[in-house]
C-alpha cells in the first residue's frame, strides 16, 4: 500500500494525520468508496463496522487488516459527520485530496458503496468485498489473506 498512498497522508476519524507507510504495512487493505448521502452505503457501513471490529478487536493477534475510506461526500463536514456517526476506527483519504479521483479511476469505481480489497502493491484481490462480507462474513478474510502475499500468523 506504500505504492498507492506514497507521499500522502491519511486521517483518522478525529482528523489526525497518519502515515500510510506505518498504518498499512503488511496488511490487507480495503478501499471503501462510500458517502453519507448514499442509502446503500448507510446500509452497508454498520455491517463493515462489525466485520472490522471482529477482525481487529476480537481475534488474537488482531487481523492484519485496515480500511481506507475514500469519500464521495459533498463536503468535508458531511464526510466528518459520516465518519463519526457510522464508521469504525479506520482511516480515510482527506476530503480535499484530489487523489480520490485517481483512485476511483484506477479501481474502476462507477457506483458506491464499493469495497475493493487490495494487496500491499495496490493490486486487486477482489472488487467484491461488500458482497463477500454479506455472503460469507469473517470467513472471506482468510481468502483475502491468502491472496495478499503477506507474512502472517493470523488464524480464525
Amino acid at each position: 500500500m506504500v505504492d498507492v498512498f506514497s507521499g500522502r497522508l491519511l486521517v483518522d476519524k478525529d482528523g489526525r494525520s497518519v502515515e500510510p507507510e506505518e498504518a498499512l504495512q503488511n496488511k490487507v487493505v480495503g478501499l471503501y468508496f462510500s458517502a453519507a448521502w448514499c442509502s446503500p452505503c448507510r446500509d452497508f457501513t454498520p455491517v463493515l463496522c462489525d466485520f472490522y471490529t471482529e477482525l481487529l478487536e476480537e481475534t488474537q493477534p488482531p487481523a492484519p487488516f485496515e480500511i481506507v475510506f475514500i469519500s464521495s461526500d459533498r463536503s468535508a463536514e458531511e464526510m466528518a459527520g459520516y465518519m463519526h456517526a457510522m464508521h469504525g476506527d479506520w482511516l480515510a483519504l482527506p476530503f480535499h485530496d484530489p487523489y480520490k479521483h485517481d483512485l476511483k479511476k484506477k479501481y474502476n469505481i462507477t457506483a458506491i458503496p464499493k469495497l475493493v480489497i487490495v494487496k500491499q502493491t495496490g493490486e486487486v484481490i477482489t472488487d467484491k468485498g461488500r458482497k463477500q462480507i454479506r455472503d460469507r462474513g469473517l470467513s472471506c478474510f482468510r481468502n483475502w489473506l491468502e491472496g495478499a502475499d503477506i507474512f502472517q500468523n493470523f488464524s480464525t
